[in-house]
């Protein structure tokens, strides 16, 4: 088995990590957030995402996974060192890379024999040789010349199903150099490879591409959906049915063609405008990504405006709002769709009762601006009660089973925006029924 040091543990490199040790490797994780190690060390998992918390007790139960913030012994005692911090847009929209340099700083200055280095984190094209140059450049200032490699092995996980995509992903890019490197990540994957999932293995260039290019094409997937959506809305068609249509085209396949108020989350809005700003870096012009990230704004506000139109003057109402992470499963609010409707609901005039199962956490500081028209509710029927609208922006499972009788006899106005299409317009007899594209 591998010993592994995983820098970053956020979303990605947490999970990373305690699926390693799941699969049989000793697994130190490492962050400089002495609050977060601490909280790790004592049971506390800082982020929400189902089964994580259960998989990290296991395996630091068995001894395979343990917490630190001394990256220098990280460093020293692992073969292996995974970079899985964060690359957030600079003000171009290119990703900021700091984070990633800083570890490759401290695992150059703390190099004392043969390291693999991997790079988990979505970074810029070309990366990895920029990596390659900036290690050995601080190896030749001290003198030594140890071995190491870089590879490139981006993560595709979903936050809410990230366990499950862990174990069962659709594939394992790895993009690397040497055989050394090839050979290592097949040993470090050997669960997966056991089981018959696909490895792709190419330079370290193209792995870094395919992240870019898969996310770019969910993301363009998704606005095109929406895009549908609002023309069906216009014509009297039915959005949910030309999806299903669609979806039975095995050349385009059901996923991602939910129309909704937008993508938002920590990947597809980072990575797009990224991977558009290193396009203009390099001559070209991605058109199609351009344009999906100008829609995926407007159909944000769109949703905005669909609320304030149909209810008029919003001074001195009360909307009850369903969900503000960006999507079910998730306690991550990162370009959430509510971030830009809340604050245009509360600016025309509106008080805000807010429900979602784990979004309190994070919207109390996202929300800070218009925290006097904001309240945060324990549970669905208090948001609603005495509302004059519900606006449904989370499908959160509990969400389905509303017992949507008893909501319209607590309500004070019958007006219901199911911006996710989560109930069939069958049901809502009784509410003022605006869903999407249907």
């Amino acid at each position: 088995m591998s010993k592994i040091a995983v820098v970053g543990s956020g979303y990605v490199g947490l999970v990373s990590g305690a699926v390693f040790s799941d699969f049989g490797h000793n697994v130190v994780c490492v962050d400089v957030d002495e609050n977060k190690i601490n909280a790790l060390k004592g049971g506390v998992v800082p982020i929400y995402e189902p089964g994580l918390d259960k998989i990290i007790e296991n395996n630091v139960k068995e001894g395979r996974l343990s917490f630190t913030t001394d990256i220098k012994t990280a460093v020293e005692e692992n073969d292996v060192l995974f970079i899985a911090v964060g690359t957030p847009p600079k003000d171009d929209g290119g990703a900021d890379m700091k984070y990633v340099r800083a570890v490759a700083r401290s695992i150059a200055e703390n190099m004392n024999g043969y390291k693999l280095i991997v790079d988990k984190s979505t970074v810029p094209i070309g990366t990895g040789a920029k990596l390659k140059d900036f290690v050995r450049s601080i190896l030749d200032e001290r003198g030594v010349d140890f071995p190491f490699d870089i590879v490139s092995n981006p993560e595709f996980l979903r936050e809410g199903t990230a366990i499950a995509d862990f174990y069962h992903p659709d594939r394992v890019v790895i993009g690397a150099e040497s055989q050394q490197a090839i050979d290592k990540m097949r040993e470090i994957y050997h669960y997966l490879r056991y089981n018959g999932i696909p490895m792709l293995e190419t330079d370290i260039t193209t792995a870094e591409m395919i992240k870019y290019a898969s996310n770019a094409f969910l993301a363009l997937k998704i606005t095109y959906i929406n895009e549908v959506a609002n023309l069906c809305e216009g014509l009297g068609a039915d959005v949910e049915d030309v999806a299903r249509a669609l979806g039975l085209d095995h050349r385009i396949s059901p996923y991602f063609l939910n129309a909704g108020p937008g993508y938002g989350g920590s990947c597809f809005p980072k990575d797009t405008k990224a991977l558009a700003q290193i396009a203009r870096k390099h001559g070209e012009n991605l058109s199609l990504i351009d344009a999906t990230i100008a829609a995926n704004e407007v159909q944000k506000h769109r949703m905005a405006r669909k609320v304030k139109e149909a209810m008029g003057d919003l001074e001195g109402k009360t909307v009850a709002v369903l969900g503000v992470t960006f999507k079910p499963d998730t306690d991550d609010m990162r370009e959430a769709p509510s971030l830009v409707i809340l604050p245009e609901l509360a600016e025309a005039g509106a008080t805000i009762r807010i429900y979602d199962p784990q979004g309190e956490k994070e919207g109390v500081w996202r929300f800070a601006p218009i925290q006097d028209q904001i309240v945060f509710c324990s549970d669905a029927y208090e948001a609603v009660r005495d509302a004059d609208a519900v606006v449904l922006l989370t499908e959160w499972e509990e969400f389905r089973s509303l017992d949507l009788k008893h909501v319209s006899l607590l309500m004070r106005g019958n007006f219901f925006f199911d911006l996710r299409n989560v109930f069939p317009k069958d049901a809502m007899e009784g509410f003022r029924y605006y869903s999407v594209g249907r």
